[in-house]
């Protein structure tokens, strides 16, 4: 399956949980629980808090990169309730595309009222 058709289900997970936990109000990994499982339950690979290590002029760093989700080990999904959408969520995700080599990443506001307005795409040579 390419990007784009992975994409299209993730949004659709994503209002799926988004309507039925209630709306806005959870903590960022309630969100993020559901989301994996919902996904999961469609039939995709989905990777929870995954650890990237992260080099640095050839040396190993201590901190690694956690993404939130990795579906089918192409779209890297960074969950988000935060009341105030910060551009800076964005930036985030591109960064972690080109550390990966990924082309595609959703953030996803699920602080927003209406989830589809909180559904950023990120893209990297797309």
């Amino acid at each position: 399956m390419i990007e784009n058709q992975i994409s299209g289900n993730i949004v659709a997970c994503a209002v799926e949980v988004h309507r039925n936990l209630g709306g806005p109000g959870l903590l960022e990994n309630v969100y993020e629980e559901a989301l994996a499982w919902e996904l999961q339950q469609r039939g995709f690979v989905v990777e929870r808090q995954k650890t990237v290590p992260v080099k640095y002029k050839g040396n190993l760093l201590a901190s690694p990169l956690r993404l939130d989700l990795l579906v089918e080990n192409q779209i890297i999904v960074e969950v988000k309730a935060a009341a105030q959408y910060n551009p800076i969520f964005e930036a985030q995700a591109l960064t972690y595309l080109r550390m990966l080599d990924l082309k595609l990443a959703l953030v996803i506001n699920f602080g927003e009222k209406f989830v589809k307005d909180g559904i950023h795409r990120v893209v990297n040579g797309l």
